[in-house]
């Protein structure tokens, strides 16, 4: 009922910068988080950055200092600026919503978006 859509992933130079983007759409009583997750190939999967309803944002140590997280509460947006990309930053990034309706709370996630870091 929920439906997530990313864009802003491409090919950069290292040094570069890329924005993603997650909209969420569908019957949402209130979000309680968004995050960004990413995973590269042979590597598990690893939160880059989260904000909550509250404001309450976290950084992996990674991309501390490069990387910045913001929302646009009015459309459910949520939006990862990415400065100084390096080539470990490639990877596929997801988006990731925490939804509350009513009593229930449902976690749904984007298509992912590929990010990729190169020369």
């Amino acid at each position: 009922q929920v439906q997530l859509v990313e864009s802003g992933g491409g090919l950069v130079q290292p040094g570069g910068s890329l924005r993603l983007s997650c909209a969420a759409s569908g019957t949402i009583f209130s979000i309680n988080a968004m995050d960004w997750y990413r995973q590269a190939p042979g590597k598990e999967r690893e939160l880059v950055a989260g904000i909550t309803s509250g404001g309450n944002i976290n950084y992996a140590d990674s991309v501390k200092g490069r990387f910045t997280i913001s929302r646009d509460n009015a459309h459910n947006t949520v939006y990862l600026q990415m400065n100084s990309l390096k080539p470990e930053d490639t990877a596929v990034y997801y988006c990731h919503v925490e939804v509350r309706n009513l009593i229930r709370v449902y976690h749904y996630w984007g298509q992912g978006t590929q990010v990729t870091v190169s020369s």
